[in-house]
């Protein structure tokens, strides 16, 4: 990003528009509140570098907490070996009320995924059930889900779900952080939109 010298005025625009008080942007961009103030009111010129480090808390400030992966994912994050048998993950989903889980190896590395649709399919194919829920989760196991940084933005979520994908894994040093899944992104911003019409009622 390229920094020219915006004027007192236009920094306080920004400052308020990404909800930061003079006091929070002094404290972030390790400068004084009152060289701030000064500097909204047109009192100094400030230098360039002064320009970037606030310019800097404020381009950050425009990313919500709400609006990446970290915030919104689900944890712990529950899955089945691929050892297992089939049941287990079938109890797995009954007890903790979810309908897919991820498949890891026994270096709890992400190798697959398994749905109630998977299981249904194979229960329509199969119909020796007794037979399916013994046999071992990589036999019929899908694909593992998309894997995502814990700093990824909702909207290139939001396009993953839209490509059919069931969930998302939250991957950090090769270690499951999280999961979301579709209806943890949809009540985000259901409870955005909520908040937004408190903040408005109480404003």
């Amino acid at each position: 990003m390229s920094y020219g010298i915006p004027s007192g005025e236009a920094i306080r625009r920004l400052r308020r528009t990404v909800g930061l008080t003079q006091k929070e942007l002094a404290k972030r961009a390790g400068l004084s509140q009152s060289l701030i103030s000064r500097i909204e009111r047109g009192d100094v010129d400030p230098r360039l570098s002064t320009v970037k480090r606030i310019m800097h808390v404020i381009e950050e400030s425009t990313v919500k907490e709400w609006q990446v992966a970290s915030y919104i994912m689900h944890r712990p994050v529950i899955c089945v070996n691929a050892k297992q048998p089939v049941e287990v993950a079938v109890k797995l989903m009954k007890k903790n009320d979810i309908s897919q889980l991820p498949v890891v190896d026994d270096n709890n590395t992400p190798i697959g995924a398994i749905q109630e649709s998977t299981i249904i399919h194979h229960m329509v194919r199969e119909r020796d059930f007794k037979r399916l829920f013994k046999m071992t989760i990589r036999d019929i196991m899908e694909g593992p889900f998309p894997e995502i940084a814990p700093n990824t933005p909702v909207h290139e979520i939001l396009q993953i779900f839209l490509k059919g994908a069931p969930a998302v894994l939250v991957i950090e040093n090769s270690k499951i952080l999280g999961i979301i899944a579709k209806i943890d992104l949809i009540t985000t911003f259901l409870n955005v939109e909520a908040g937004k019409v408190l903040e408005q009622n109480l404003s």
